[in-house]
């Protein structure tokens, strides 16, 4: 069977799964649900790539497809998926990025979006239907395409994703600061830098790649820890920045090396763009609630689709100075934001530099080490890990039984405490009495199970995420 499966962020699966006919049979199944839903735009699809080594071939299959189902195809080699987006709902166009984000090499996948932007969970299925609907001889077609014949419009992508944010916060706005860059095989390491310096800050590129690494934005790597611990100690930067392997999720460690979490770096974003209302899934932090400047707090199943849903519904309800963000640092901006004569346009997809700037910004304007500025936030503690190699055949039964049979929850955190709530929006979420929080989720892009704690300091977040794992394992058999 096929490992290529929808997850919390578009199609993804090993690459000898998606590689050649599968490539081409997907696009086409999604340029064929465009139109049956009548979200043809301009009748154009940008196809962009992560630095994965079989990216520019599946690329190159989902541009055939595009061309053999009589649309125009826009070639944009390798960039930023939220640079992707921007460039696309530029042109009303619909998009194409090849990438796994943050998984292994041996997996990649498609990420899809309609001219309206990303695509949602009906969307999903619709997709699924137009492609199962193929006829072999379509779904069995594995064309290359001369990339020769067709429009480039990378550079020019590139170069206005680079405006966006230069324009937006001013020359000068991070003069004074000295930043690392982690650059591993980030799509946006160029970006970045390109970005930064134009604000005003002195880069150091760190450990550039030319070989695939999965960092993690939210299960950090030892290795990637160890790094970034040590570039601290040894460099004496303000921060230290990087990215998934297509830049929409946030990597940002402190002067001490600190990694800071994904929905701190969210709530620092909504606080330093004077943005209300946030939404965001069950895995951020209960703190969001209690900050001063959310005046709204939607939470959602985990998923950029969910997100963006929620987003949606919230301005259907008049709310403005929308926001969304995940536990993994991705940011989501869903009203345009003005100051000083300068607007940022809304761009609902998850986007990993807006939030660095964000964090970048808050040194400056408050005079206070990184640290300092997280303090300030009072974003509670947490940890998160994931037990690898845990397929949903063994995960979905130990949710299951968890969501439903109160004695085995009870006897299983019979270490922890009464439990005072379970929240089974996504996963198992369990509030314990004392204020414990253990939830349980399996991973929508891999086979894993994912752990997210909350407890009262920061030693007790760890050593509980390292109860919550052992008992999951035990319990998984």
């Amino acid at each position: 069977m096929s490992s290529l499966k929808f997850g919390t962020s578009g199609l993804r699966g090993l690459v000898i799964d998606l590689d050649g006919a599968p490539a081409y049979a997907w696009t086409r199944g999604f340029v064929s649900h465009l139109e049956r839903s009548g979200q043809v735009g301009s009748k154009s699809v940008l196809v962009g790539e992560d630095l994965r080594a079989s990216s520019p071939s599946i690329a190159a299959r989902c541009a055939a497809a595009v061309k053999d189902a009589g649309w125009r195809v826009v070639a944009c080699g390798a960039l930023p998926t939220p640079a992707l987006a921007m460039a696309a709902m530029a042109r009303d166009a619909a998009a194409i990025m090849v990438t796994g984000s943050h998984i292994p090499d041996d997996r990649n996948g498609l990420k899809f979006y309609s001219p309206a932007g990303e695509i949602d969970k009906a969307d999903e299925g619709g997709i699924r239907l137009a492609h199962d609907d193929l006829v072999p001889e379509i779904r069995e077609a594995a064309h290359r395409l001369d990339l020769s014949s067709v429009e480039h419009a990378g550079p020019a992508a590139i170069n206005a994703y680079v405006a966006r944010y230069t324009d937006f916060f001013g020359k000068d706005a991070l003069k004074g600061l000295r930043i690392g860059v982690y650059e591993q095989s980030s799509v946006a390491r160029d970006v970045l830098t390109i970005v930064l310096a134009a604000l005003g800050a002195t880069t150091t590129g760190l450990a550039r790649s030319d070989r695939f690494i999965p960092v993690d934005t939210e299960a950090h790597r030892p290795e990637d820890v160890e790094l970034i611990a040590g570039w601290a100690r040894d460099h004496g930067f303000d921060a230290i920045v990087s990215t998934d392997g297509d830049a929409d999720r946030p990597l940002v460690a402190g002067e001490a090396g600190a990694i800071l979490r994904g929905d701190v770096l969210g709530m620092m974003t909504a606080n330093h763009l004077g943005l209300r209302t946030i939404v965001t899934p069950v895995t951020s932090s209960s703190a969001i609630e209690a900050a001063d400047f959310a005046e709204t707090v939607v939470r959602t199943r985990v998923g950029s689709p969910f997100v963006i849903a929620g987003m949606a519904e919230a301005a259907r309800q008049g709310r403005a100075g929308i926001v969304g963000f995940e536990a993994n640092g991705g940011v989501l901006l869903g009203s345009d934001v003005s100051r000083d004569g300068r607007t940022l346009d809304a761009l609902p997809t998850r986007d990993a530099v807006l939030p660095i700037l964000c964090a970048m910004s808050e040194i400056v304007r408050t005079g206070k080490p990184l640290s300092g500025v997280v303090a300030d936030l009072n974003a509670g503690f947490t940890a998160a890990d994931r037990l690898q190699d845990v397929p949903a055949e063994r995960s979905a039964p130990f949710l299951a039984r968890l969501a439903g049979d109160r004695g085995f929850a009870e006897a299983l955190f019979a270490p922890v405490g009464a439990i005072a709530a379970i929240d089974a929006m996504d996963g198992v979420r369990t509030i314990f009495a004392n204020g414990e929080v253990i939830h349980y989720r399996a991973s929508g892009n891999a086979p894993e199970l994912r752990c997210y704690i909350e407890a009262g300091s920061r030693e007790d977040a760890l050593q509980r995420l390292a109860w919550g794992l052992g008992a999951a394992r035990e319990a998984l058999g």
